[in-house]
């Protein structure tokens, strides 16, 4: 898919001046633009930047790129990655190029930042009922018939508001059924029978064609591999008893969508089942965290622990804080807190404490609480820590990492900084 579109608005990123409101940067890059930073390829150790600063590694994110594409494709999948992970364009870019077929968000700011961005097909995993937000969408559809957005629908009443907003357009948007993952679980239409009843007022409604159907795994009550399963082969079965009753007869394809970051391989599997249907069928993937994995929750639930033949995600961000108070032998705190590292599914992670240019193991260093500022430390008689030494520290959760950090730096194995990704939340 091409992105000429948004050539140019990714190039104006580099054109960004630095300046006090991007974090951990050097003081002293005031002024330069974003361009100019990166083209000096500083050292994240010793050219000036300030704690606490959030690295991505250029190596590992290109190593989890070239994974999930492989994937997708050995599997027959096309594959939208969930940009609320990053709201990074940059790496929207990176992941179109391996073969993304294009980019899931969740609410309409997001599709306005990859539109704005050059991304051409936007999966918006939510009912949108925002008339304003809808019409927005109408018009560039309208204006670009390369533009493409296809959404979520989970009730009548939302068909109904829908069809309001999109009155008298002549580009119909594309919707597909969000099936629920179970009683109890998140958003979409909780039994087939009021599934086959949105698809009817789908049909009543001109300004909606109905394309397909998805719904999220992840949300599956008590979630283990053979209720995952079961989920989706309903969403499957949906989707032929749709077909079936022509539900899909105004589409060129029919999209049977599912997969977070936690039980890709189980819809890898399934959707692998799916008979033959009117029409071709797009069977769309929409992992988003695999991007930078992480060091906690998603390294144990991550499905290539299942199937480690099919290769292993990389943990790509570290935090580096610095120690700024060791008040006894079993406690130290750095200079990072709740503003700069995720913690709503875990701590982060001690990792490496560097001194002087030589980096080792945070031996007998954990973590055992943030404040706002500051992380605070257990440390044993086998940690070796000073106040001024480096800690580096890996994060759980990478939807909560990156929305912390307007501009990141990408870093070599050496410290090396080549780029900087600006994220949009």
């Amino acid at each position: 898919m091409a992105l000429d579109t948004g050539t140019e608005a990714l190039a104006r990123l580099a054109e960004e001046r630095v300046d006090h409101r991007f974090k951990g940067l050097p003081p002293d890059a005031d002024g330069l633009t974003v361009g100019e930073l990166a083209a000096q390829r500083r050292n994240l150790f010793t050219d000036g930047f300030a704690t606490p600063v959030l690295a991505l590694s250029a190596e590992r994110l290109e190593h989890n790129l070239r994974l999930m594409e492989t994937y997708a494709a050995r599997h027959g999948l096309a594959f939208a990655p969930h940009g609320k992970t990053s709201m990074a364009p940059q790496l929207f870019r990176r992941q179109i190029e391996h073969g993304a077929w294009g980019i899931t968000v969740a609410v309409p700011h997001q599709v306005r930042v990859a539109r704005a961005y050059g991304v051409r097909r936007v999966f918006l995993a939510n009912e949108l009922v925002d008339a304003a937000s809808l019409r927005w969408i109408d018009d560039r559809q309208r204006a670009d018939p390369d533009f493409r957005v296809v959404c979520y629908v989970d009730s009548v009443r939302g068909v109904e508001l829908m069809q309001a907003a999109l009155h008298g357009t002549s580009r119909p948007l594309d919707v597909v059924v969000e099936l629920a993952a179970g009683d109890g679980a998140r958003t979409g239409v909780r039994t087939e029978a009021e599934c086959t009843a949105v698809a009817a007022a789908v049909a009543a409604a001109p300004g909606l064609r109905l394309v397909g159907v998805a719904g999220y795994e992840g949300e599956v009550p008590r979630a283990t591999p053979e209720r995952v399963r079961a989920w989706l082969r309903r969403l499957v079965a949906l989707a032929v008893d749709l077909d079936a009753a022509g539900r899909f007869a105004d589409a060129e394809e029919i999209v049977v969508s599912a997969g977070g970051s936690a039980w890709f391989d189980a819809v890898a599997d399934v959707l692998a089942e799916l008979p033959g249907l009117s029409r071709p069928v797009l069977k769309l993937l929409r992992s988003g965290a695999y991007v930078s994995h992480d060091d906690g929750h998603y390294r144990k639930l991550t499905p290539f622990n299942r199937v480690p033949e099919e290769g292993a995600l990389e943990p790509a961000f570290r935090l580096w804080t610095q120690v700024v108070s060791r008040p006894s032998p079993e406690q130290a705190f750095v200079n990072a807190g709740k503003r700069d590292a995720a913690y709503d599914l875990d701590l982060p992670f001690a990792q490496v404490v560097r001194r002087d240019g030589t980096e080792r193991p945070a031996t007998g260093i954990s973590v055992t609480a943030l404040s706002d500022q500051h992380a605070w430390l257990r440390t044993t008689d086998e940690a070796d820590l000073e106040v001024g030494d480096w800690v580096g520290l890996g994060l759980s959760h990478p939807c909560t990492s990156f929305d912390k950090w307007q501009l990141i730096p990408l870093a070599e194995a050496d410290g090396t900084v080549v780029d900087y990704i600006r994220t949009f939340f």
